[in-house]
């Protein structure tokens, strides 16, 4: 569903993704691993094309992103769900708007079945029944889970999480990928998850790959990172301070 192929971006002298190549399954959930600074999210925002690359190309359903004007990619993203680090929600408006903005903005539906999607959506989450409430009123979990909600309203073929479990207590965390994965046998998605998290990319992912210094080092299956040779990969998912990866490499800064 997803072909990067030889992407770079630069911020300044900064070289963030460096000839970035990997291809993502359509029905996948991949988890893109690595240090907080090495460019996941940078390379979320490519995905959906907040960001331009300084060369390579991205192909989603086969259709290739980077040249398109702003027209197909607001068409692209109706297509596509993203759950923002901190949930991202707009305070000034209720559960129910916040889930249903994207329809709202984007897709003129009529007022009865923008109703149903948004309930159908929280209920998908399990928080029925909620749309009036302020976000003020929410915990930290229900947030996540109305950002999540407000992802799934536009019923895309692809949603993004950046950084999912962030922010909230271990239990609240398993709930929260519990949930990932749940959507993602319900709904039949395709999911790409960045994450430091090493317990919540074991959790949910099909497929990890990490990035380290602009580049794909190492993919594959769960059991296959684990039991990893790749001494960079060793140290990130066991989280030692001894190794290759220094406090001044494999991030920017």
């Amino acid at each position: 569903m997803i072909e990067i192929v030889n992407l770079c971006k630069s911020f300044s002298e900064h070289k963030v993704l460096d000839n970035t190549s990997f291809k993502i399954n359509t029905g996948e959930t991949c988890v893109i691993i690595g240090r907080s600074g090495c460019g996941k999210s940078v390379l979320l925002k490519h995905i959906v094309g907040v960001l331009k690359p300084d060369s390579g190309e991205i192909f989603i359903n086969g259709q290739e992103i980077t040249k398109l004007d702003d027209k197909g990619l607001d068409s692209m993203r109706l297509k596509i769900g993203l759950v923002f680090q901190g949930g991202a929600l707009f305070d000034s408006m209720t559960v129910g708007e916040n889930v249903g903005f994207g329809l709202i903005e984007h897709d003129h539906v009529e007022r009865k079945k923008l109703f149903e999607r948004i309930e159908e959506s929280l209920c998908l989450v399990g928080l029925s029944g909620i749309e009036n409430l302020m976000p003020s009123e929410l915990s930290g979990g229900m947030k996540k889970r109305v950002a999540l909600a407000r992802a799934i309203c536009t019923k895309p073929d692809l949603i993004l999480y950046d950084e999912p479990t962030t922010g909230v207590d271990p239990i609240t965390a398993d709930s929260i990928n519990e949930l990932i994965r749940n959507l993602h046998d319900k709904l039949k998605v395709t999911s790409v998850v960045v994450t430091h998290d090493m317990k919540s990319a074991y959790r949910i992912a099909d497929k990890i790959a990490m990035l380290y210094q602009g580049k794909i080092i190492a993919e594959g299956s769960v059991a296959q990172i684990q039991n990893t040779t790749h001494p960079v990969v060793y140290q990130f998912i066991n989280g030692l301070a001894q190794g290759p990866i220094t406090e001044t490499t494999g991030c920017l800064k």
